[in-house]
């Protein structure tokens, strides 16, 4: 055995003891919870458990991200539906779930003690299972994607729903950062860049130790300390001279979490790689065919009829004639895991099949497309060149290919929070501030798409039910969405996440277009969704409190939204 790979096991051991304390702390504090009768105390004892699951959290999140999930999962109900034979509804359980459940008016012990041991018992099942394997470039990646995680995720109140402490969280979670810099100190050749990475953390721990959190300014953390700390990783991959076998959703060695560069495309395209050589030529080729209206049976419609460029390749109806619901964008669908607002399609060659078959669209089979391509000497050729022939598939994949171009980060925000110029206004500041904060937008818009695709992984687009009115707003619409896939009753209701980029342009808004506006759309969301209008929304995933937004927050809200829009 080389003396490289005994200290690489010395470092990992160091590691796995810290886990492995932190995992026994955990247990140990959960299981004081159910000791104790008075909820005050039951609190204190969470509140302690939880610290010690955010000093696991880098380390359990990458190294059993599974188990993290469910650990860290919100108090909703989750319905997994492999296919209509395969369908599991699972209660949740974890940190959340015990939070709200001691923030109840009348919080019932027995229901308290039965999550607490559910949860104990999973941690007990990773503390049995918890040998590391870690390499040099699996630390980087565990660093990455905490400070991701942070920024993306952990500084919005997503997993901290009633106590809010999500600035205090961060701040432990980077302990353990520095923590794992602390040990890897030898690895650094440069002294100045050990010095430098670990003044950064704890300077950033300083901004979120100080920061409370309707007030925390996000967008100079981000800007000022997250993209920071992903360069000084940069430096460090280089300085360590790591080699990495392959690229995740993050591109290795990413300096930004808002660029075009922060993503590794394929990863959301089961691997169907573009090859740098043919892509331009093959994204040109998709463009022709997204802008072919011979492609549809009778000749009168392509995918730009409905998706048009000067509307952020929507439409601007609240449906189009004859279809059940609004235009959705395809700038920047490369980046979810499924499509369509029901997200009934896995990935973007399985969605233009629903589009080729619909008798409201295309009208046709893939049989016909593929000879209409055939019979075109200029395609064939174009084929024959990029893919080898003509067939279904390579025509939905240059057509694919094309759509996984559209969405640039060119947007003001973009260019501000990359310090490419310094043009955005204060209430645009605010509104940023706002959605990644009180208006609690980001809990389920994640950054940096905006989307619900969940970062830092990147594995899963999320559905909600918020209860979106009828178009009269007369009561609930009864479109019910995602339950139509496999007919889960849990499922009734549910909507995929969209983006908000481009969001100036995209009006009308909601599944079926609904509302004109920005502000009526943020009105929506400031009463508590369908439930805090009254209506009855089984299973509503938006919590149905009131934001209790001001006019000048709403104001400020809808700038930030409107500097999402690229150029």
């Amino acid at each position: 055995m080389s003396y490289t790979k005994v200290e690489n096991q010395i470092l990992v051991k160091k590691v796995q003891d810290y886990y492995s304390k932190h995992l026994e702390n955990c247990i140990s504090y959960l299981e004081e919870i159910s000791t104790v009768k008075e909820v005050s105390e039951k609190l204190k004892n969470y509140k302690l458990a939880r610290n010690e699951f955010k000093l696991l959290e880098p380390i359990v999140a990458f190294a059993d991200k599974e188990n993290y999930k469910s650990l860290n999962a919100p108090n909703i109900l989750k319905v997994e539906e492999e296919d209509a034979t395969d369908i599991k509804i699972r209660s949740p359980f974890g940190f959340q779930v015990i939070e709200e459940l001691l923030h109840e008016e009348t919080a019932e012990t027995i229901n308290v003690d039965e999550i607490v041991k559910i949860t104990a018992n999973r941690l007990r099942l990773i503390a049995a299972n918890n040998r590391l394997y870690l390499k040099k470039h699996h630390i980087l990646w565990l660093l990455r994607d905490q400070i991701a995680r942070v920024a993306l995720v952990g500084i919005t109140g997503f997993d901290s729903p009633v106590l809010e402490q999500s600035l205090s969280e961060a701040k432990t979670t980077y302990e353990t950062l520095l923590f794992i810099i602390n040990t890897y100190k030898n690895e650094f050749s440069k002294d100045n860049l050990y010095t430098d990475f670990v003044n950064e953390l704890q300077t950033a721990q300083k901004m979120l130790q100080e920061g409370d959190f309707e007030s925390f300014n996000r967008y100079d953390f981000i800007k000022n300390h997250t993209h920071k700390e992903l360069e000084l990783l940069a430096k460090t991959s280089e300085d360590w001279k790591v080699e990495f076998p392959l690229t995740m959703a993050f591109n290795n060695n990413i300096t930004s979490l808002f660029s075009k560069e922060t993503f590794n495309v394929d990863f959301f395209n089961d691997y169907h790689q573009l090859e740098k050589a043919t892509a331009e030529e093959k994204i040109a080729l998709g463009k022709k065919l997204f802008n072919d209206k011979n492609l549809s049976k009778d000749g009168v419609m392509s995918c730009a009829t409905c998706h048009i460029k000067t509307k952020a390749f929507t439409d601007g109806l609240a449906t189009f004639p004859k279809q059940l619901r609004n235009t959705p964008t395809v700038s920047y669908a490369a980046y979810q895991q499924t499509f369509f607002h029901d997200g009934r399609a896995g990935s973007l060659e399985g969605q233009i099949v629903g589009v080729v078959e619909n008798r409201n669209e295309f009208h046709t089979n893939l049989e016909n497309l593929t000879e209409i391509v055939k019979k075109d000497s200029v395609y064939t050729k174009s084929f024959a060149n990029l893919y080898g022939k003509v067939t279904d598939f390579n025509i939905r994949n240059a057509m694919a290919n094309y759509i996984r171009s559209l969405g640039d980060f060119s947007s003001k925000f973009d260019k501000n929070i990359n310090n490419k110029e310094n043009t955005l206004t204060t209430s645009e500041i605010n509104g940023f501030n706002l959605f990644m904060g009180k208006a609690k937008c980001a809990t389920c818009h994640f950054p940096p798409v905006f989307n619900g695709t969940v970062p830092p992984n990147f594995t899963e687009t999320e559905v909600e039910s918020i209860g979106v009115p009828n178009t009269q707003e007369t009561g609930l619409d009864d479109d019910l969405g995602a339950y139509n896939i496999f007919k889960t009753e849990e499922r009734k209701y549910f909507f995929k996440t969209s983006t908000v980029r481009n969001i100036s342009k995209t009006a009308p808004y909601m599944h079926n277009g609904v509302y004109e506006t920005l502000e009526q759309v943020v009105d929506f969301y400031n009463e508590g969704g369908g439930q805090g209008l009254g209506y009855e929304v089984p299973n509503q995933t938006l919590p149905s409190d009131k934001l209790n937004l001001s006019e000048k927050e709403i104001k400020d809200l809808i700038a930030f939204m409107e500097a999402l829009t690229d150029e």
